[in-house]
């Protein structure tokens, strides 16, 4: 039986995967802000800190097809957010975003087939050639898509790198900004879209709301032709009260770090380090986006900006000891 945790009346249910980590806590108040009812399926019992929705939760994790199915059955929306951004192998990958999302899309079109499934991939999954962890995004999206058949209503988002207080994933920018040079890891030409993860769970909660159009968007802060890493750097150095400096690092010391990173990876260790797999996702030269792969803007619209996204992130950071 799954748990109710709180009371309360409203007029949509959406079931979410993912609620626990630091988009899906964004994503969870997002949704109760819009009145949704709220189902998650979660391995820990969670303690979210929004008032007023109930929030009713499955013990159980994406291998479980019955916590699945619990998950989804009555359910108006599902909200696939859940994932792995770091694993030993790509078997790894596989087994969080390909797999989980087939099983969790099958339950769907059994049991909620009308509801509206909207999966948050990555924009990484547009290059699934430059790592295991693009190709998973792009093979779970193949995953709902085949799931989905000619009848299922879903929205596949691929947001660009995300950022925000609680984020462990985009915190060796900061932490790079505080030395005395800031090290870039690409060309000065290349360009990379970010986005807030308050903004990415505004437009989630938006789109579920909307009849599925069977499409993939992308996501992105209102710098739409992205950044260029000495931009990035010198905004999260500001935002520190630091003078910038960034300096291209050497690609033969860039290729032994990341080295290093793959075989603590392989072992189990080295959460967040860089790995060979993650240097050529961030080498890339194109992660722009563009007003046509966007939401509608009547849907829409990002809030945040750079410099006020930095801002409130450091804060963050520096009051739990983070920075």
């Amino acid at each position: 039986m799954s748990e109710a945790l709180t009371g309360g009346t409203t007029s949509g249910l959406a079931a979410v995967t993912g609620a626990t980590g630091f988009l899906g806590a964004h994503v969870i108040e997002a949704l109760a802000t819009r009145g949704w009812r709220l189902r998650v399926l979660t391995r820990r019992h969670p303690a979210f800190s929004h008032a007023g929705a109930p929030v009713e939760v499955v013990p159980g994790d994406l291998a479980d097809a019955a916590a699945l199915d619990r998950l989804v059955e009555g359910a108006d929306a599902v909200i696939h957010l859940a994932g792995a951004v770091r694993a030993r192998n790509p078997a790894g990958f596989l087994a969080a975003n390909a797999e989980g999302t087939g099983r969790l899309a099958a339950s769907w079109r059994r049991l909620s087939p009308r509801a509206h499934f909207v999966l948050i991939s990555s924009m990484a999954a547009r290059e699934p050639e430059l790592s295991p962890y693009a190709a998973s995004k792009r093979e779970g999206e193949a995953r709902l898509v085949g799931e989905a058949g000619a009848e299922g209503g879903f929205t596949i988002l691929r947001p660009a790198a995300v950022y925000g207080p609680g984020d462990r994933e985009t915190l060796g920018i900061f932490r790079a900004a505080t030395l005395p040079v800031q090290p870039m890891l690409n060309h000065p030409s290349a360009r990379l879209c970010l986005v807030h993860g308050a903004d990415v769970a505004r437009a989630v909660a938006a789109i579920a709301e909307m009849a599925p159009a069977r499409q993939v968007l992308e996501l992105s802060d209102a710098r739409r032709e992205g950044y260029s890493w000495p931009e990035i750097a010198a905004a999260a150095a500001v935002a520190l009260g630091h003078r910038p400096r960034p300096v291209q690092a050497p690609r033969a010391l860039l290729a032994l770090v990341a080295r290093i990173g793959d075989i603590a990876a392989a072992r189990g260790a080295g959460t967040g380090m860089l790995t060979t797999a993650k240097l050529r996702e961030m080498r890339h030269p194109d992660w722009s986006s563009g007003p046509e792969a966007q939401p509608p803007a009547a849907i829409w619209q990002p809030g945040i900006t750079l410099d006020q996204g930095f801002a409130t992130t450091i804060a963050w950071y520096r009051e739990r000891g983070w920075l």
